[in-house]
């Protein structure tokens, strides 16, 4: 099958997380250090760790700029040189995730021109739900923390609408180009269709992350959401 291609993403006004990494004004960096080197780098990413170790044990609300600025071990100055809120630090970790998660599904996407992938298509949804999964359990705390905040900031509203939209976008070109699917579903209102799996699949992937039976378990969720999708493309149950 010929894999989805991903779509450009839109943007919205100052979207959150695309401030160079690099420079600042008269290519100095934060504090008034050198923009050269690997330093400045280093403490973005401090603020970026740091603020996914808090997430763990801290909810989004709760967490306040000072809290990241002691557990990075950064200025405020450094703080604000990277990010314009602890909204702009989560943005980047959730791109972050979204770009794994793509890589996920990469065994569905790609099909056979995956190296690896199974040649059935059930098959390769349950390895892409699998590994979504386990890309869930990973990223719980900053999922978490998107799936239950993205309605409180214009910012990252439009985000995580953006970056759900991506899936549904790689999903529908992934559909139309599987004759099995494509001819199951004729009639049918696609984009639609895909949508409501990206969206069931967002739920019950929070619903594990927050540890809310039945989904905690595992191979509960893979189960479930693979018979959901292969039920909803292919009209039959996957293969035991």
């Amino acid at each position: 099958m010929a894999m989805g291609k991903l779509p450009a993403m839109a943007t919205s006004s100052r979207p959150y997380g695309r401030r160079s990494a690099g420079r600042g004004p008269a290519g100095r960096g934060p504090a008034g250090g050198s923009a050269d080197g690997d330093g400045t780098a280093d403490l973005r990413e401090a603020i970026l760790a740091a603020t996914a170790g808090l997430l763990a044990a801290k909810s989004f609300g709760d967490l306040a700029v000072g809290d990241i600025l002691t557990a990075a071990g950064v200025s405020r100055g450094s703080f604000y040189f990277y990010f314009d809120s602890k909204h702009d630090v989560l943005a980047e970790l959730v791109r972050r995730a979204v770009a794994a998660g793509h890589a996920a599904a990469e065994p569905w996407l790609a099909g056979s021109a995956f190296p690896g992938a199974p040649a059935d298509p059930a098959a390769a949804l349950r390895t892409g739900i699998t590994a979504g999964a386990e890309l869930w359990r990973a990223s719980a705390p900053v999922l978490r923390a998107i799936v239950e905040n993205w309605r409180t900031d214009p910012r990252l509203e439009a985000l995580w609408a953006e970056q759900m939209q991506t899936f549904t976008d790689a999903a529908v070109a992934q559909i139309s180009a599987d004759p099995r699917a494509s001819q199951r579903l004729a009639g049918q209102d696609i984009p639609a269709l895909a949508s409501a799996l990206t969206w069931l699949g967002e739920r019950l992937y929070y619903l594990a992350a927050t540890g809310t039976p039945p989904f905690d378990d595992q191979d509960t969720l893979v189960a479930t959401l693979l018979h959901i999708w292969t039920a909803t493309l292919y009209a039959e149950p996957p293969e035991a």
